[in-house]
């Protein structure tokens, strides 16, 4: 029972994890669409002894105005992506809480759909960002390019759907002996 009472911790400190990470994408998507709408209101007004925060970042930061955009746009999708991961990530462990183990029928199917999420989602808002950042480069001047790269959450998936099968198989030799002793 000693791994069973571990499980429970990491179950309790995975829905902690996820709903940490959820309130802070929601932050990070409020700050990036606020810091959209403050450059196109034109920070070009907010002055610092006679700098303008537009020179700061093209000058100081050696970005230009239309790398900020993109980034700040792929980061929406980002943080929104990775939102709706956490949630259904938090959904996962207060299920498993309230089970008290994973090894059942139906907390194996959700954990198997949150790893295919974990890969698709991801990989969702990889193209989009793509997409975006193609956009913004016909659209706007100098813009950089940028790295995308998910392969940690398509190894994450992977590993949580070999999991879920795992727990889906101790799901069924539980179930067998339980008919198995019921028999006798």
């Amino acid at each position: 029972m000693k791994a069973l009472k571990a499980i429970q911790i990491l179950s309790k400190i995975g829905k902690i994890i996820s709903t940490v990470i959820f309130i802070l994408c929601i932050v990070g998507f409020c700050g990036c669409l606020l810091g959209i709408i403050g450059l196109a209101a034109g920070f070009a007004i907010l002055k610092f002894g006679g700098i303008t925060l537009h020179n700061i970042i093209e000058v100081k930061a050696n970005m230009s105005m239309g790398t900020l955009y993109t980034i700040l746009s792929v980061s929406i999708l980002y943080c929104a992506g990775e939102a709706v991961l956490c949630k259904f990530s938090e959904h996962y462990f207060r299920r498993e809480l309230n089970d008290g183990t994973p090894f059942n029928l139906d907390g194996a199917k959700e954990l198997m759909r949150l790893g295919i999420l974990a890969i698709c989602i991801p990989i969702g808002t990889q193209i989009l960002a793509a997409i975006v950042h193609a956009v913004m480069t016909i659209v706007m001047q100098d813009v950089a390019e940028l790295d995308f790269n998910m392969v940690g959450s398509v190894t994450i998936g992977i590993g949580m759907i070999v999991t879920s099968l795992i727990c889906r198989h101790g799901a069924e030799l539980n179930a067998a002996t339980a008919q198995a002793s019921e028999t006798l």
